[in-house]
């Protein structure tokens, strides 16, 4: 599990990336194309129990033939890390005991609110926002970390 650049040193040069927006109630997940330049919004999982919600991601992780995880961290607004973010990494950890594949942070403040706001513009109802907003961020957030990788800047620290 990385926060910094050193994480695309560890991928095949080819390859789809999973994003994930790991919310209290729900994870977003998007999935990137094997060249990755692209983002596509995948599914919502409605989150239960760990083991439920690892079973369903290892699933997602198989069927597209991921090879690697890029994961929102919540930061707070002055850029520490509170107790959303430690359950973040929890979560992220105990995957790597089930599956073992590269993990990188991707800084997601403002995700959601950049996500809504761009649905708002596009004049998209609020009932089709509530149930397109956390695959969306988490197209966001593999968006925003295939940027990066795309055109050999670094991830952004999740420090």
């Amino acid at each position: 599990m990385t926060d910094k650049s050193d994480f695309a040193p560890d991928l095949p040069p080819t390859g789809k990336l999973l994003g994930l927006d790991l919310g209290t109630k729900t994870i977003g997940v998007a999935v990137s194309d094997g060249m990755r330049y692209s983002a596509t919004p995948l599914e919502t999982i409605a989150r239960t129990k760990f083991t439920a919600d690892a079973a369903r991601l290892l699933q997602l992780i198989s069927e597209n033939s991921a090879v690697a995880l890029v994961v929102g961290l919540p930061l707070n607004m002055d850029g520490s890390e509170g107790p959303r973010c430690q359950s973040v990494r929890a979560f992220a950890k105990d995957l790597l005991k089930l599956r073992d594949l590269p993990i990188a942070f991707w800084d997601e403040r403002l995700s959601t609110m950049a996500v809504q706001r761009q649905m708002i513009e596009f004049d998209v109802t609020r009932k089709k926002r509530a149930k397109a907003v956390d695959t969306a961020a988490a197209a966001w957030i593999l968006q925003g970390a295939l940027d990066a990788l795309q055109f050999g800047g670094p991830l952004p620290s999740g420090d």
